[in-house]
């Protein structure tokens, strides 16, 4: 789920950037210092869109740089258990499929692909069910719900996707099943 969220951060501004204006000085040294930073409990920090208050600016011992606390606007984005997201396979394996969900990557385990048996065809690769046909290959557009996650924790990330259930799977699945539908009524 994306949120805009306040923070306060402690911010080093380099000599480099005392000719800029302070706040875009400051901006752009809180767009360096936490941008695509993963905190476990807030998520991953995407964009810094505004700057509320910044303290007066301190010198440190055998740094010439300013630092200066600054209150700021972020936006972030941290999955949620039982969300449902779109994502696009980037990476088949035989037990599963790695899906892009905005900034981070989650698995699909085969388990989790369909309600069919799953076959990995490694010479394309994808991942193909037995009965139905249906195919998932990398860049194929899918919609999951996610199962767990972890992040950060430990030094790794795990996000655990599902898509067996009703309306969930790749899109031109749910758009033949839709098809389906709309020719029997």
């Amino acid at each position: 789920m994306y949120k805009m969220l306040t923070a306060r951060e402690r911010v080093r501004v380099p000599p480099s950037k005392f000719g800029t204006d302070m706040d875009t000085a400051i901006k752009q040294s809180l767009q360096d210092q936490v941008e695509s930073k993963l905190d476990p409990d807030i998520g991953v920090f995407l964009a810094v869109t505004e700057i509320m208050n910044v303290s007066e600016g301190e010198i440190l011992p055998e740094d010439g740089a300013v630092h200066y606390t600054a209150e700021f606007k972020v936006l972030t984005y941290v999955p949620e258990v039982n969300e449902v997201v779109l994502g696009e396979v980037v990476d088949i394996t035989a037990f599963g499929a790695f899906t892009r969900i905005g900034p981070l990557d989650a698995l699909i385990h085969v388990s989790q692909v369909m309600d069919d048996k799953v076959s990995y065809n490694e010479k394309t690769p994808m991942l193909v069910g037995k009965k139905n046909a249906q195919k998932l290959q990398q860049g194929s557009i899918v919609r999951a719900r996610i199962a767990s996650v972890s992040l950060g924790k430990g030094g790794r990330s795990k996000i655990a996707l599902t898509m067996r259930q009703p309306c969930m799977g790749a899109l031109d699945w749910i758009d033949k099943d839709r098809r389906k539908v709309t020719k029997k009524e």
